[in-house]
Order: structure tokens, then C-alpha cells, then sequence
């Protein structure tokens, strides 16, 4: 276990912005920062960043948090990992407290995992550049391809030896089980045989977007070894690994594409790294699997902008066109490039040498519709079927795009390529929406969702839903006591009162409907007659997830006044803080009111029940709560009808 000490050592030196920057491209708004969310595929930036309290607020999913939960949410890490990710981020030597041999063996599954995987990554590593077989094989097939050792040590290259268990050998020599290798993909077990799974082979680790190994792909070399074998061999799917959910390069690339606003989609290993050789940084590979939803959403994190790279086959470029569906569907601007017959990235890119194939990756690229319409319409010629096949088809991708303006652009491009009405395209492109429009709400009503947390604040609140409207007031009193409990209200000198003790001594009969409003309050008032402050660090480490999300989206705010009101307009526009006394008044006044108005309602229920005996005492509770009603309703200005 990590010590406590080291544990607030990473939480005072992370930087929540810095943190999410890494793996989320963020733009300033107000004193917050927004992007689009790297949970879900949304097309308007719902995800806020606020460094003042340190969190983050998602509003499309509900997740929230701090820096280290942002890490264990966007990568799929546990706390331990997220902290150990943060301490090397921020060179913060990591001390663990001794542990019980119970405690050893219960540690973390998927950390046993990364471990096994690092020992792997250094053991193939220390084979390709230290044994004479990884030399003379794996290092000369690397050099070979124009790979230096700075590439090389980049992507953490690697050989396996051509002997059955040697890999298995050292590792259960170093304490590893069985089981252990097993579960992470790097042997295999076969009536009651134990092999290498990647002997023979040179590896390439797959990293996932923290930098640590968690598969690996393998190219077998020697030609007489080959026979009867695959040629690539890719780890199986692990608890850390899923093929769908990874692109290949993205750690090393990850903040090149940032920095370029563009990725650069390609196959295979060898084509990111020969890219990367000729200083073409951002670029990433779906591993030679089919683009899925999940890679898109890796893509989005960094960039809006993506370039497919093609290679010279154009069968095998029609077969793939799914994928620039995929891309469009999830939001992004997609252009293409495509190479010579014969020829791929990696391959054009050594022969080209870096300043010439940056020119022609320049000189090539076209949008996606020039690209498909240029190759399709080779293979109709004058048949008009074919050609009808071929708009359909081409709309059909137009229509997977959002946004309607770019929508209409493309199909005003579409037009004047294929010299078809506008118009026509138009009405075909309805058609398919439509239908699209049909089938997802066939789907939705299938589908049994769980429900996203949503703040109370964004229902419609009816006049007579009072347990609704009572929550509503307790949620508005726990979001100012959360950002300002603490604030002095009053001070002159021998006394000062703070905002939450205010609140407690106005509000002392109150008690508080909603369970987690409830307990949130309780924590409030034991932490002020201890004087410990009042803030989001403390709800950030309770051990209560209802607690922590509420705590959450109290307290990041999704609207910011802009500063154009005061540097621009010279319009100075109050802030909360200037009237919080009086706002925190009005709101125990109004929770005074709904709870009044709901006890009257309560009663008046009874009263439909009630016997001779008990209707005179229900009505003179009546009488006083209503008075008391009608006194409140002064107060607020308001004018109460029954």
C-alpha cells in the first residue's frame, strides 16, 4: 500500500489541468477549461475542467472528480495505478508501507498483470540488443528497415528467442505463476504442454495511452519457421487488453497530434513506426483490425482531424471504406491519402526519405468525398445502374456526418463531381435520415438503460411535487454551503461568523429529506464544531460514491458569465459571493416553505380519513402551519393561493 504521506505529496503536485490535458484536448472558457467529452461521442463540449477546485465535471456520462479519478476513469486503471501513473508524471518517489503476506496476495489483479507485462517488455527488450539470436535476427531486421536505436528504445522493441518455454523459464524463476503468464496472453498451455506464445518472433508492445505495456504483436522472421504460421501474432484479449479499445502508437503520438491538430491513420506496426523514423509523430494504427467506435473515441480525445492512409491496393481500399463511415459518425473531419500500387506507408516513406514524403503526403491529401467518389466511379464507366449504386453509396457516408452544414457542403461537392441535381441528393439524403431516425428509436425503446445521476436542478419541478421541490432546496443549500461554508459573513472584531454557522444557527429544526443531502449536511456540521474546513478535497476523499458524485456536480459549475460583460461592455455583474448571506437566508426560508406546504398537504390527506375526535386537532395543526406559511411568504414575497 502507498504511504498516506506520499499519497498528499502526488495530490499537492498534480495539476488537474495538466493532468486532463494530457489525454483531452481543452480550451479556456472563463476561468474553466471545456472540451468534448472522452467518455462519450457527443458534438458539443460538455466536459468542464474547473482549477480552482481542482475537479472535473463531464455532463454527458455524470463522471466527476479529481485528477487521480479522471486517470482511473479515462485509462481503466485502479487507484493504485492512477497514483502510481501521477507520482512517475510527477517524478515523486513512491513509499509503501510494509504489508502482510494477506495483504500481498490480495492485492490488485490487474496490477500483478502490468507487472508480469513490464518484466515481459524488459526481457524481450534486453533479448533483441544483448543476445547474440535477438542481434542477429530481431536488432538486423530492425536496422534493416531504417529503424535507429532511439526508435527502437521509443517503442520498446523487443525479441523472443526461437526455443519452446525459454520466455516461461526466466519468468517463473522470477516468482511469476503460471497462471499469471497465462492470464496476460504470453504463454500457452496445451495438454499439460507449456510454451511461448511469440517465439521466433520479433515484438512490438502495444501501450495503452499511460505508457504502460499491456499486449504485444509478434512478426516471425525466419522462413523456415514460418511455414504453417501466421505471419503476425497478436496477444488474445486480457482483462488489460482489448484490441477494439487500443491504437496502436497512440502513447508515443498522443501529444504530436495535439500539437498538429491532425492524426494520421495507418495499418500496421511497421508503418507508425517507419512514419515516426521520418518524423511524420502523429500517427496511429488500428492494429490490422476493423476501426471501431471505441478507437474513434481515442482519436477524438486529441483531435477533430483525421488522415486515412491508404495503401496501393484499391480492392483492398473499397473493402475498407466502412471505416471512413465509422469516422464520420464520430464526428470527425476525415481526409485521405492513398499510395502507388505495391506500396504502403512504410514502405513509401523509406523509399521516399522525410522531406519528400511529407511533400507528397501534403500534395495528396483530398476529403474524404473526392477520395471515394474518385475511386468508385472508375469501376462504372457508362452504366447507369453502377453509377446510381455509387451516389447512393456516397450519400449513404454523407449522411453518417452531424452537422448539417457540413452536410450540405459535401453534398453540394457530391453534385459537382458526379454532375447530379442537387436537389436529388438532397431528397435521397432525407430519406436515409429518416430511416436512420426510425431505427434508433426502435432501438432506444429495447433498450433498458441505467439511469445518468442528473442534478435536480435540470428537472421540471411541477407546483405540487413537493418531495421533488424539497429536494431541490435541500440540493441549492448543500451547493452555496460547499463553496462557501467557510466564507466570513460577519466580523467585528470579537465575533466572526462564518456562512455554515449561520446556516446552523437558522436552521436548527431543520432535517434534511434526501438521504445524501442528509448525510452530506451531518459531515458539514460535525467538521465546523471540530473547526475543520469545509470543502471539496475533504467530500473527494470520503468513502461514499453517492456523496462523491453529488459533491461532484454541486460543485462544478456548467455556466460561467463572460468576461467580455466587464473588459468589453463595462458591465460589472455581481458575483454569488457578494450576497451568499442573503442567498443562504432565502433558501432556508424557502426549504421552511415547501416542507411547510408539504406537512399541510400531509395533513390534509389525514384529514380525509380522520374521525369526529381527530378532524378538530388536524384542523388547528392546519391553522398554525398555515400561518406560519403566510408569514414566510411575507418574508419572500410571495403570495401563497389554496
Amino acid at each position: 500500500m502507498i504511504k498516506p504521506s506520499t499519497i498528499d505529496d502526488i495530490k499537492n503536485a498534480m495539476d488537474i489541468v495538466e493532468v486532463v490535458g494530457d489525454f483531452v484536448t481543452l480550451k479556456k472558457s472563463g476561468s474553466s477549461y471545456k472540451a468534448l467529452s472522452p467518455f462519450t461521442a457527443e458534438k458539443t463540449a460538455s466536459f468542464y475542467v474547473v482549477p480552482s477546485k481542482g475537479i472535473f465535471k463531464c455532463f454527458s456520462s455524470g463522471k466527476g472528480g479529481d485528477a487521480i479519478t479522471f486517470v482511473m476513469e479515462v485509462d481503466g486503471l485502479s487507484y493504485v495505478e492512477a497514483l502510481k501513473y501521477l507520482a512517475n508524471k510527477y517524478h515523486i518517489e513512491i513509499e509503501e508501507e510494509i504489508q502482510t503476506d494477506e495483504i500481498q496476495q490480495a492485492q490488485n489483479h490487474r496490477e500483478s498483470l502490468y507487472i508480469v507485462l513490464k518484466f515481459a517488455t524488459e526481457y524481450f527488450q534486453d533479448l533483441l540488443n544483448s543476445h547474440e539470436e535477438g542481434k542477429s535476427i530481431g536488432l538486423s531486421y530492425f536496422k534493416e528497415r531504417g529503424f535507429s536505436e532511439e526508435t527502437i528504445a521509443t517503442f520498446s522493441l523487443g525479441y523472443s528467442l526461437n526455443i519452446w518455454d525459454h520466455f516461461y523459464q526466466a519468468a517463473i524463476k522470477k516468482g511469476f505463476s503460471k497462471e499469471q503468464l497465462e492470464e496476460a496472453g504470453l504463454i500457452v498451455s496445451k495438454e499439460e504442454k507449456i510454451y511461448d506464445r511469440f517465439r521466433g518472433r520479433v515484438i512490438f508492445p502495444i501501450h495503452n495511452v499511460t505508457g504502460k505495456a499491456i499486449a504485444y504483436g509478434a512478426r516471425i522472421l525466419a522462413s523456415d519457421a514460418a511455414k504453417n504460421q501466421p505471419k503476425y501474432l497478436n496477444s488474445p484479449e486480457t482483462e488489460l487488453y482489448s484490441k477494439g479499445q487500443v491504437l496502436y502508437g497512440l502513447f508515443q503520438s498522443k501529444q504530436h497530434i495535439r500539437q498538429k491538430d491532425n492524426c494520421y491513420l495507418v495499418e500496421g506496426y511497421t508503418d507508425v513506426i517507419s512514419l515516426h523514423q521520418v518524423g511524420v509523430n502523429n500517427v496511429v494504427s488500428s492494429s490490422g483490425t476493423a476501426l471501431t467506435e471505441d478507437q474513434v473515441k481515442l482519436m477524438r480525445r486529441y483531435t477533430q482531424n483525421v488522415t486515412v492512409l491508404y495503401d496501393g491496393d484499391a480492392a483492398g481500399i473499397r473493402a475498407s471504406f466502412r471505416g471512413i463511415d465509422i469516422l464520420l459518425e464520430g464526428g470527425l473531419n476525415v481526409r485521405a491519402v492513398s499510395f502507388p500500387d505495391g506500396e504502403d506507408p512504410d514502405s513509401y516513406s523509406r523509399k521516399l526519405g522525410a522531406t519528400a514524403f511529407t511533400h507528397f503526403l501534403n500534395e495528396k491529401v483530398v476529403d474524404f468525398i473526392k477520395f471515394k467518389t474518385s475511386l468508385l466511379i472508375d469501376n462504372v464507366k457508362n452504366d447507369p445502374i453502377k453509377k446510381a449504386g455509387v451516389v447512393r453509396e456516397i450519400v449513404e457516408s454523407i449522411s453518417k456526418i452531424n452537422d448539417a452544414i457540413k452536410r450540405s457542403v459535401y453534398l453540394k461537392e457530391c453534385s459537382d463531381l458526379l454532375k447530379i441535381s442537387e436537389g436529388v441528393l438532397i431528397a435521397e439524403q432525407n430519406k436515409i435520415l429518416i430511416a436512420n431516425n426510425k431505427n434508433k428509436q426502435n432501438q432506444r425503446s429495447q433498450d433498458v438503460q441505467e439511469p445518468i445521476f442528473v442534478p435536480l436542478e435540470e428537472e421540471v419541478l411541477t407546483v405540487t411535487d413537493f418531495v421533488k421541490i424539497i429536494s431541490y432546496q435541500e440540493e441549492e443549500s448543500i451547493r452555496v454551503l460547499l463553496n462557501y461554508a467557510d466564507e466570513i459573513i460577519h466580523d467585528t472584531g470579537d465575533e466572526r461568523l462564518s456562512l455554515m454557522n449561520y446556516f446552523i444557527s437558522e436552521s436548527e429544526e431543520i432535517v434534511f429529506s434526501h438521504p445524501v443531502y442528509d448525510r452530506i449536511l451531518r459531515a458539514m456540521i460535525e467538521r465546523s464544531k471540530q473547526s475543520l474546513p469545509i470543502n471539496l478535497e475533504y467530500f473527494l476523499g470520503v468513502e461514499d460514491p453517492e456523496i462523491q458524485k453529488t459533491i461532484i456536480a454541486l460543485s462544478a459549475p456548467k455556466y460561467e458569465i463572460s468576461e467580455f460583460w466587464k473588459s468589453k461592455y463595462h458591465i460589472e455583474v455581481p458575483k454569488e459571493v457578494d450576497f451568499i448571506k442573503d442567498l443562504t437566508y432565502s433558501n432556508i426560508l424557502r426549504l421552511k416553505f415547501r416542507v411547510i406546504q408539504h406537512l399541510i398537504d400531509l395533513e390534509n390527506e389525514k384529514l380525509k380519513l380522520a374521525n369526529e375526535e381527530e378532524v378538530d386537532q388536524i384542523l388547528d395543526e392546519i391553522s398554525e402551519m398555515k400561518q406560519t406559511e403566510m408569514q414566510i411568504a411575507k418574508i419572500l414575497g410571495n403570495v401563497t393561493v389554496k
